[in-house]
This record gives C-alpha cells, structure tokens and sequence, in this order.
C-alpha cells in the first residue's frame, strides 16, 4: 500500500476511474447486445423494425463514440464495433435474393 498522501489519493483515483471505466464498458456491451437483437428481429425488410434498428444503431455509435473521445475505449475498437453493426443491418435489411 502507497505511504505517501498523494500516493494514496492517486491509487483512490485510479480505482474510481477503473470503476466509471467498467460501468461504460458494460453499458456500451448491453448497447451492442441490444442493437444486435434488434437487427436480428428484421424480417423481410420491415420498415417498421428497421427504422427500430437503425435508432438504436444511431444511439449506440454515439455512445460508443464518446467512450472513444474519452479514451474509455480504444478508437480503432469503436471504429470496429460501429462497422460491425451497420454491416450487420444492411445485410439484415437487404432483399432476400430471387433465384
């Protein structure tokens, strides 16, 4: 265990940090779950669940963006994340082909 005061107030901090940091990073993972179940609940093209889906692909990038601004998160790791999604929901959205 740190002596000095700073040392003890440093150490403080950084369990506070570690903490606010896990807390985002399991709100960003339910996000992700969320959004994921909501694109697999497309069928056919339904305007209705996809436009479900693309509010909360809307919501989630701009909470994944903001753990990345803060530094939460890495930003190739946001960048990935949001790619996956929309990658997701084209493919859900897209007609099924005819043949």
């Amino acid at each position: 265990m740190a002596n000095h005061k700073s040392a003890i107030k440093a150490h403080e901090q950084s369990l506070q940090r570690r903490d606010r940091n896990n807390r985002m990073k399991s709100r960003v993972r339910r996000a992700i779950r969320a959004t994921r179940s909501a694109i697999g609940a497309i069928d056919g093209g339904n305007e209705d669940q996809t436009s479900g889906a693309r509010e909360s692909i809307r919501a989630t990038s701009a909470l994944i963006d903001k753990l990345a601004s803060k530094g939460v998160i890495h930003r190739n790791a946001a960048a990935r994340h949001k790619s996956r999604l929309e990658k997701r929901i084209r493919k859900a959205s897209a007609p099924a082909p005819e043949g």
